[in-house]
């Protein structure tokens, strides 16, 4: 949850099911078949969505997993990977962790995070611009199903790679839609 959510009580390890409407924006990044992995999987909801869109599983773990077919595993330690296309995943939001993903993630493909969408106006992230290629708008979530609110902090997909000198694309809420452009990504 985000960073004003005081008087609410977080979810433990501040888990929350990705729901499709988080999804959707970034379907027209990726092409299609392809095949990823989940490292924070939770119950999976975003692996399903994911498949449903077309795409193929071939890894998914959580450090506790809340569905079957979930391996208990917890995505900082090294990663044995089958031959992926891309990670996919909504990771922790707290820093110290995401700053360990971030790197960790991307020696082992290209990589595509949920998180809120100021991170990249922050001087923490700083050390992470050259991995980024890409962030896709989401706007707000509601994270909690049956919520008459969405949370409080704008999301967005980051794609994260190998560095390089060019600066990252930025596909805006409205090029989301189905009217506006999309560019196929890894």
């Amino acid at each position: 949850m985000g960073k004003r959510s005081a008087g609410f009580e977080k979810a433990p390890r501040s888990w929350y099911p990705t729901p499709w409407q988080a999804v959707v924006p970034l379907l027209p990044h990726l092409r299609p078949d392809r095949i990823f992995a989940e490292p924070c999987a939770g119950d999976g909801a975003l692996v399903r969505h994911l498949i449903e869109a077309g795409h193929e599983c071939a890894w998914a773990s959580d450090i506790e997993p809340l569905a079957e077919g979930i391996k208990r595993y917890d995505a900082l330690w090294p990663l044995q990977l089958p031959p992926v296309d891309l990670i996919i995943t909504n990771p922790p939001w707290d820093r110290p962790i995401l700053h360990r993903m971030i790197p960790h993630f991307v020696q082992k493909a290209p990589t595509w995070l949920l998180l809120d969408a100021d991170w990249v106006h922050t001087r923490q992230s700083a050390p992470f611009m050259p991995m980024l290629r890409k962030i896709v708008s989401v706007g707000r979530v509601k994270w909690i199903e049956g919520s008459k609110m969405t949370g409080k902090d704008n999301c967005a997909w980051h794609l994260f790679g190998t560095a390089s000198p060019f600066p990252a694309e930025f596909f805006g809420w409205r090029s989301n839609t189905t009217e506006g452009p999309s560019s196929p990504a890894r």
